[in-house]
């Protein structure tokens, strides 16, 4: 957002403006913009209600038992395209995925 009364969101969209940092615990609150803004760009290619097919792959990989609790960001968008690859197939689920991923700039594989 850049809002003019909150001002411009400090949340990085890509691992181009990632924050390096040793505050908040290596900036982790902070650079949860990249993943977000990842799961905002699979949602809005598939259109519809995002709980629908992004929101899904997104619940199977933190509820799936295979992310780590030290997982860095390719980590979990690798588990995101086996997620998706898995609950959909190749289609395009699994496309909106991959691509979502190489735009935020983190290797999903």
């Amino acid at each position: 957002y850049d809002d003019d009364v909150l001002g411009k969101d400090p949340q990085p969209a890509t691992m181009d403006d990632y924050v390096h940092t040793g505050s908040d615990n290596g900036g982790v609150h902070l650079n949860s913009g990249i993943p977000n803004h990842a799961f905002y760009l699979v949602a809005t290619a598939l259109g519809g209600h995002a709980w629908e097919r992004a929101g899904q792959i997104w619940y199977d990989v933190l509820t799936g038992g295979e992310l780590q609790e030290d997982a860095q960001f390719a980590d979990f968008a690798a588990l995101t395209v086996k997620a998706a690859r898995e609950r959909y197939g190749t289609g395009d689920e699994l496309q909106a995925v991959k691509k979502a991923w190489e735009e935020v700039k983190v290797p999903a594989s």
